[in-house]
């Protein structure tokens, strides 16, 4: 069996649960390890052969797996990999940001097939539905009739108590209060009469790091996502692990300590928020962070030095997650150009290495692959997960 997706299964379950397990096994196993023939997911799963057949002509009837070109080998029949069929069932996510909000569509295979993105001062709920209202609709009437059957759920990534979050360490108020009256869930299927998740956006970002991504080479990783407020992710035993609330890897809040030695936590010492501050102390509009990727390059006289002190941060971070759990790795990814994500992970690396490390095994750091879209991918791959995959 693959360790990594067969290492809990539960014993008792009735015919109709065995079979929906199966299915979700072959399918991760597919989604994880790519096209595959029978025979070879048989021997992953620990099933018979005639069953992992029987399960595979059912997929292949509902469209949700296709067969590959044949490969022959040396010897023998030709093998027929069997494939995710990207068609097979599409999911919505939306990101609800600080200062933006993002809506995807992906499909099986985790491609984004549309996107529409709204850029804010402050994100009110009014203005997050008016967004999600007009973008399924005009997403929505681009798809097929069979499409339309297919859409599976809608999965929305959102900042823990995201009317709770102060632009100041230690001022204790409220900082968007019409959301703490909103019930997410229960609003947004009224509003698109779809099965509605919520999640974190930072555990979201890191589940389709972990489903899509580089997240697939390493068995366990702590993940930080920098965007407007840098959030983090956990993965343990293959599987991402959000905890007894969903807030796990809350790795914004980790310990850390200001310019003058006052207490503070990573989240102000390490966001996008620093740099927008500083850009408006020079009356630079920050805006175009958010909505031009070239500016992180026109600004770099102000872009470099918060790169630097990003990456001093998460040097002591990744010491410090790492002193509890020996990660083998740390991803780091955020919302902004692929460019500066390699700059800032080439600086922690060398950060690391000046740590005191004394008891500790020091980390790979390894840049993140999904880029800035990658808490509303996250956000639409959990209909996806929960419905197909294990």
């Amino acid at each position: 069996m693959d360790d990594g997706l067969v290492r809990s299964i539960s014993t008792g379950l009735s015919q109709r649960g065995v079979r929906d397990h199966n299915e979700r096994l072959l399918l991760s196993l597919i989604q994880r390890h790519g096209g595959q023939p029978a025979s070879d997911l048989a021997k992953r799963a620990g099933l018979s052969p005639p069953t992992v057949s029987s399960i595979l002509r059912r997929l292949e009837m509902e469209g949700i797996v296709i067969r590959g070109e044949p490969v022959r080998g040396k010897v023998g029949k030709p093998s027929t990999p069997m494939l995710i069929h990207s068609d097979g069932a599409f999911s919505f996510g939306l990101k609800i940001g600080w200062r933006s909000a993002e809506l995807a569509l992906i499909d099986l295979g985790g491609a984004m097939r549309h996107e529409r993105s709204t850029t804010y001062s402050r994100p009110l709920p009014d203005t997050v539905f008016a967004f999600l209202q007009e973008g399924i609709s005009e997403i929505t009437a681009q798809l097929t009739s069979d499409q339309k059957k297919r859409v599976c759920g809608l999965g929305v990534a959102v900042s823990f108590e995201i009317w709770n979050r102060s632009e100041q360490a230690n001022v204790d108020r409220t900082e968007y209060p019409e959301w703490q009256s909103v019930d997410l869930c229960q609003t947004l299927h009224g509003q698109t009469g779809l099965p509605v998740s919520i999640l974190n956006d930072a555990t979201a970002a890191c589940q389709a790091e972990h489903t899509f991504g580089r997240g697939k080479e390493f068995q366990d990783y702590a993940y930080f996502f920098i965007g407007a407020y840098i959030g983090g992710g956990i993965v343990l035993d293959n599987a991402v692990y959000e905890g007894r609330q969903g807030n796990a890897g809350a790795l914004g809040s980790l310990h850390s300590i200001g310019p003058n030695g006052e207490s503070m936590q990573l989240v102000d010492m390490a966001s996008i928020r620093q740099l927008e501050t500083r850009l408006n102390e020079v009356d630079i509009d920050p805006r175009q962070l958010w909505v031009d990727p070239e500016s992180w390059t026109r600004l770099s006289r102000y872009v470099d030095p918060w790169v630097g002190q990003t990456a001093q941060e998460l040097a002591k971070a990744a010491m410090s997650v790492c002193s509890v759990i020996d990660f083998e790795a740390i991803l780091i990814d955020g919302a902004f150009p692929s460019e500066i994500r390699n700059q800032l992970v080439e600086r922690v690396r060398r950060y690391v290495r000046t740590q005191d490390t004394r008891g500790l095994i020091s980390p790979r750091i390894e840049a993140g692959s999904i880029g800035a879209k990658a808490r509303a991918i996250g956000a639409a791959t959990r209909p996806i997960g929960s419905q197909f995959l294990l």
